[in-house]
């Protein structure tokens, strides 16, 4: 199974860094029928900033209205999916910088079964080169 390598959008929100607050925005977010290709947060200037990346933009977005969730303007991440093998990661960096591509951050994971799974991100000024350099679709 070869890698394969998505470009998607994605939102950001700031919000609360304190306990439950991830849980609320997520079951909010699913009583709406919203699904997500993926979820992250991490502390950010004394909160939290929660990243979403959805299967659906569109609904995505009308949820986020009804909710009057305080996201930005979509952006763009990259979806890594593939075999799990030792340096599959490796393999997307590497194609990276020998480009001069800095990527700003990845979170990765093995998903069961022999499978990985990862998103990461690039300066929206390398978003294009990124895309052609990994064969994104």
């Amino acid at each position: 199974m070869a890698t394969t390598i998505l470009k998607s959008v994605y939102f950001s929100m700031q919000t609360s860094n304190r306990a439950g607050q991830a849980v609320q925005l997520l079951d909010s977010l699913a009583k709406h029928g919203v699904d997500l290709l993926a979820f992250t947060g991490f502390p950010s200037a004394g909160g939290a900033q929660v990243d979403f990346i959805p299967y659906d933009v569109a609904k995505f977005t009308r949820a986020a209205r009804k909710l009057d969730l305080k996201v930005g303007e979509k952006k763009t991440v990259f979806l890594a999916q593939g075999k799990d093998k030792a340096g599959a990661i490796a393999k997307i960096c590497d194609k990276l910088a020998k480009a001069g591509i800095n990527m700003v951050a990845m979170d990765a994971v093995a998903a069961g079964k022999g499978r990985f799974g990862a998103i990461f991100w690039v300066k929206p000024k390398d978003v294009a080169k990124a895309a052609k350099v990994l064969g994104a679709r």
